[in-house]
């Protein structure tokens, strides 16, 4: 899928004039890393749209699509048949979607038509199954009933927070599985953080990444919960992001909850394993013990060496 989506992106910027491009990018960053919650679409117009989806997009695909994943291997004997993808704007979550789970139809709201048609336009040949459909982001917005799964990435920060509170309500309300990301700011991981509470309020069990659905044992304003998805550069994307290297690494923050019985990981590494002359150090956050740091050497045979191959935001037990 990562190919389809690169393939589909390649002659995206083709005739839109190179300051034009920059000048969209520019803005798009400001939003992106800004405090500018709106009652307005943030893509205004196509080449807002084209500039977005190839500065953005990729990045996007690979952060949902580590999320999904992460998700998926909890729950391997479930498959959603429906994926409602709220704010999708150009469909990064529902490529992902469609990267991690095979034969469900998706439906993409977001208020921005000229987001939904170039979506569509991508999406044409490889996501035939995929609904592109106008919808105010807020009050008001509802989810059809019985739906599968809902996404909803990099749009909680674009809202006010009242809209906020409403889009999570009515994922909540509706779906089987609700999954969220944010940039892995600590602005993003308090907007999952109150996401979450509110999931869990309204009687959905946390999966992912957390081990249980009590409270986040992170101190606000110490430390936030994030991760990271490497993302291997196109010519294209080199030339939007002004970057030289062939990869960078998305930090985002997630979180994943189902209605359903299904069993978090007992433990989820939360930084990347440091590796020592024959120890590996891993920071983990748990269910019984909160927030904790393990040593494993060699001693622990089997499972030093799978500390040795683990990666940040794996399981552990």
């Amino acid at each position: 899928m990562q190919e389809e989506l690169r393939a589909a992106l390649a002659g995206l910027l083709d005739g839109l004039p190179p300051k034009q491009a920059a000048q969209a990018v520019e803005r798009l960053i400001a939003n992106y890393r800004g405090r500018t919650p709106t009652d307005a679409p943030v893509l205004r117009d196509r080449a807002d749209v084209a500039a977005y989806a190839a500065y953005r997009m990729p990045a996007t695909f690979e952060a949902v699509r580590a999320a999904l994943t992460a998700f998926a291997a909890r729950v391997p004997d479930w498959s959603p048949a429906t994926h409602v993808d709220i704010g999708g704007g150009t469909g990064a979550a529902t490529w992902a979607t469609a990267a991690t789970w095979e034969g469900h139809h998706s439906t993409v709201l977001d208020w921005a038509q000229p987001a939904l048609d170039l979506g569509r336009e991508l999406a044409a040949k490889t996501l035939p199954d995929t609904e592109w459909r106008r919808q105010t982001l807020g009050e008001g917005l509802t989810v059809p009933a019985g739906t599968d799964l809902v996404t909803v990435s990099y749009v909680l920060g674009e809202l006010r927070p009242e809209d906020r509170r409403a889009v999570v309500a009515a994922a909540a309300t509706a779906a089987q599985a609700v999954v969220l990301i944010e940039p892995g700011t600590p602005d993003g991981y308090l907007r999952i953080r109150e996401a979450r509470t509110q999931l869990t309020e309204a009687g959905l069990r946390i999966v992912a990444p957390c081990p249980h659905s009590d409270t986040c044992p992170i101190v606000p304003g110490q430390d936030w919960c994030h991760f990271a998805a490497r993302v291997n550069r196109s010519s294209l994307h080199r030339q939007v992001k002004g970057g030289s290297l062939p990869y960078e690494d998305e930090k985002f923050s997630y979180v994943a909850a189902t209605t359903f019985d299904a069993a978090p990981a007992p433990a989820r590494i939360i930084r990347k394993p440091q590796l020592r002359k024959g120890q590996v150090l891993l920071d983990l956050c748990t269910t019984q013990d909160g927030l904790q740091r393990t040593t494993v050497t060699k001693r622990h045979g089997t499972h030093y060496r799978q500390a040795r191959d683990a990666s940040w935001g794996d399981d552990w037990s």
